[in-house]
């Protein structure tokens, strides 16, 4: 077998905007990087480039987050709009686990491996929920959506540190602390279906949350850095959004400590 080169893999993922050959890409490209192949690893090989949008199809059309309509869910309309908000969500985490490969070059072996690994569950994420959506009539696309997830991708392409403490211990962990909510709403309608799709992504999502409080701790403890105060002063320059209340069971098993929630906390303004 020749060897493969995984920040490659990872950008030929990142920029096929066909959502099917995207799919099966970063199944392949997962696989491969998991596999015991021989690695051709070139810092300058794949050039780093600023990507100001990754490889997405036509539609769903990118609005502004204030411009969302927000539907109510007594309604298979309503459903399937929640439903798409989160596939939305998923197929961005697609992009931003295969860019947290591209992106930075230099980093041990088994960052690559466990960010190829999360691109590849966040596709089967999307594939669940694209399923569910076609239960309802819908596919990804039939509504509006916003970019605020690869913005920041964007805010954060400088530096592997600031990446993982913003992308999964930011944003993505937002969605630990979101994500039971929704599963109570819909329970109150019903919606076991959905429901099950949701649990399997809240379960999974710790994993990922964790591999970003991992990574981030290694790089700051490679620069002689406290990951507490590092990452606390990082979300605070940042202006990164914070609301409560948090998910503090999810968040302790995805490497969040009880001191950090207490600080994150004070910055949410509790």
């Amino acid at each position: 077998m020749p060897p493969i080169n995984p920040r490659q893999l990872a950008l030929d993922c990142l920029l096929e905007a066909n959502i099917q050959r995207k799919l099966v890409l970063t199944a392949a490209a997962n696989a491969a990087i998991q596999s015991q192949a021989t690695w051709a690893q070139d810092p300058a090989s794949p050039a780093i480039v600023a990507i100001t949008l990754p490889g997405r199809p036509a539609k769903p059309e990118l609005v502004q987050p204030n411009q969302l309509v927000q539907r109510k869910l007594n309604s298979p309309e309503g459903r399937a709009a929640l439903i798409h908000a989160v596939a939305h969500i998923e197929f961005n985490a697609i992009n931003l686990a295969w860019d947290a490969v591209y992106r930075f070059p230099g980093l041990p072996d088994d960052y690559y491996r466990d960010w190829a690994s999360v691109a590849a569950d966040e596709a089967r994420h999307f594939q669940l929920l694209s399923a569910r959506l076609a239960e309802l009539g819908h596919a990804y696309g039939d509504f509006p959506a916003h970019n605020g997830l690869w913005q920041m991708a964007c805010d954060t392409a400088h530096d592997a540190m600031v990446r993982m403490a913003l992308v999964p211990r930011v944003l993505e962990a937002r969605g630990l602390d979101v994500t039971p909510g929704m599963i109570e709403r819909l329970r109150r309608i019903g919606d076991a279906a959905t429901i099950a799709v949701l649990e399997v992504i809240l379960r999974e999502e710790v994993r990922h949350v964790a591999i970003g409080s991992r990574w981030f701790a290694s790089i700051c403890r490679q620069r002689g850095l406290q990951p507490r105060e590092t990452f606390l002063k990082l979300v605070q320059a940042q202006a990164a959004p914070l609301r409560l209340p948090f998910n503090v069971a999810a968040r302790l098993q995805a490497g969040f400590d009880q001191d950090e929630l207490d600080g994150l906390a004070q910055l949410a303004g509790a």
